[in-house]
């Protein structure tokens, strides 16, 4: 088997982020976090941004708010504490949040402002948690924002105390050796007829009923049955329990409450429980985190997260995959239940039927070529599942990509490639520069482009198909059964008319 840098070529370019704006998290994150209230401390200009470009995508009375810096901040003779108290209390007098999450933007690091300096002080004097998430477009890139936000509530959630776990695993064990000794110890005395010699077991069914004075020759009496029934299932009882105990598996990633029971179901199904979420639906429901406690994640953006949980919160984090497509829905799991040390079970026929489910729109799309320009981070996870879908990917734009957090998808897309036997493997370009891409694209004539919503119409113009990157971000993509939305996405503009290129 060649290396990955064999298989997928990978470079970098101008090292600018062209993709939406961070700050976006907060569409997605005030909808998950229930009883949270997002507050924006920027310009105006993040005000218009909010207000004017999700507005298609807020479904729901919004949780956010801006604090918007006029001249009297950016020339110092503002006190910042003094008004981020008194929004904070209207906040609190309004909606009365669990939580506030203060998202500082690019003007706030221009200034300076010493938000987490602040924060700890407010906390303690209006008596509500604030949580301090850097999401500036200086830094990060679109899906980014979600990171900063999950990577400062992993450092809120509570301590697990794994003592009295280990306790009750360490008696379950004691139980169950002490069990089976007595049991072949009693099994092995009465079995013995009055000569010493062994008398062959009789099956249970063959004895008569407990009330019969009278056993059958060489059987149990019905006292030592009764016993041994007990024990037996008392020793039963405790192999279940101790199959069922695995070390404490948190997942992290915002995903609808609808798709994060999906997954926890696919893993209920392989005897795997999972302990939480990352963020949880209410900020009083953060799970316990420690030393001793699995944590995996859901999309390729989470880097900081999981450094985060790995260096600060001592978690174990398991590099699988992410579930998106049938193909990195089954090896996520896969890679759970070997780290977990379980059998996954039913893995095969599950991932066969979800692909059989998928020939309607597989027919459209084998033989197409794709581009992704490059915008959310999530390129090479969808990438990975169109190429096993049958199409070609031409090349795959990414804004910025940790390369051992995302380990195991590389590895995966490499195998992907391979098994469809690709002459031209996809290269990586980070932080591509849109003018050379424009040109390539010219070049190569993909039948359709994945990209942000600044380059999507004027390539449509061009006669080029074009599908918007953000989409996929709000759309349940995740499992086995979203599979199916993905799908939907990329060929709803493989099935419209076709436009003549003006070049």
């Amino acid at each position: 088997m060649s290396t990955l840098t064999e298989t997928v070529k990978f470079e970098c370019e101008t090292g600018n982020y062209h993709t939406f704006c961070p700050i976006s998290c907060v569409a997605w994150l005030y909808q998950k976090i229930e009883d949270s209230f997002f507050l924006v401390i920027g310009t105006k200009t993040c005000g218009y941004f909010l207000q004017n470009s999700l507005g298609v995508m807020l479904f729901a009375e919004p949780r956010y708010a801006m604090a918007e810096l006029e001249e009297a901040d950016i020339s110092a003779q503002f006190n910042d504490y003094k008004e981020l108290k008194r929004l904070c209390l209207q906040i609190q007098q309004d909606r009365n949040p669990s939580v506030i999450v203060w998202i500082g933007t690019c003007t706030t690091e221009l200034l300076k402002l010493d938000l987490e300096g602040m924060a700890p002080s407010l906390e303690a004097e209006i008596g509500i948690p604030i949580v301090v998430a850097r999401a500036n477009g200086l830094d990060y890139a679109f899906t980014q924002g979600e990171d900063t936000v999950l990577a400062s509530m992993a450092n809120r959630c509570p301590e697990k105390n794994l003592q009295n776990t280990s306790q009750i695993q360490e008696q379950l064990k004691k139980t169950e050796v002490e069990n089976k000794t007595f049991f072949d110890e009693k099994m092995t005395s009465t079995l013995l007829n009055k000569s010493g010699a062994p008398t062959p077991l009789v099956k249970f069914k063959n004895l008569k009923k407990s009330g019969d004075p009278t056993p059958l020759p060489g059987s149990l009496s019905p006292s030592d049955v009764k016993e041994n029934q007990k024990i037996e299932s008392q020793s039963l009882t405790n192999n279940k329990i101790l199959k069922k105990e695995h070390p404490p598996l948190v997942l992290f990633g915002s995903l609808p409450s609808i798709v994060a029971n999906q997954l926890t179901m696919e893993l209920r199904h392989q005897n795997i429980t999972v302990s939480g979420w990352l963020p949880s639906n209410r900020y009083g429901d953060l799970p316990e985190l420690g030393e001793g406690v699995f944590v995996c994640g859901v999309n390729p953006f989470l880097s900081r997260t999981a450094m985060t949980l790995m260096r600060r919160r001592k978690c174990k984090l398991i590099g699988a995959p992410f579930p998106i497509g049938p193909d990195g829905t089954r090896a996520w799991i896969e890679k759970i239940c070997n780290a977990l040390n379980v059998v996954p079970q039913g893995l095969d026929e599950r991932e066969a039927k979800n692909w059989q489910g998928l020939e309607d729109y597989l027919k459209i799309i084998r033989g197409k070529s794709v581009f992704f320009m490059g915008d959310n981070i999530l390129e090479i996870s969808l990438a990975r599942f169109l190429m096993r879908c049958g199409m070609t990917v031409l090349e795959i734009g990414i804004p910025y990509m940790d390369k051992r957090f995302q380990a195991a998808e590389l590895a995966l897309l490499e195998e992907t490639c391979q098994q469809m036997s690709h002459s031209n493997p996809p290269r990586i370009v980070e932080r591509p520069d849109n003018h050379s891409q424009i040109n390539r694209i010219r070049a190569l004539l993909p039948d359709l482009v994945i990209t942000g919503m600044a380059h999507a119409n004027p390539l449509q113009a061009r006669g080029i198909k074009t599908k918007w990157s953000t989409e996929f971000t709000f759309a349940p993509i995740h499992g086995f059964v979203n599979a199916r939305a993905i799908l939907e996405l990329v060929t709803r503009p493989l099935r419209g008319t076709s436009v003549s290129p003006v070049y």
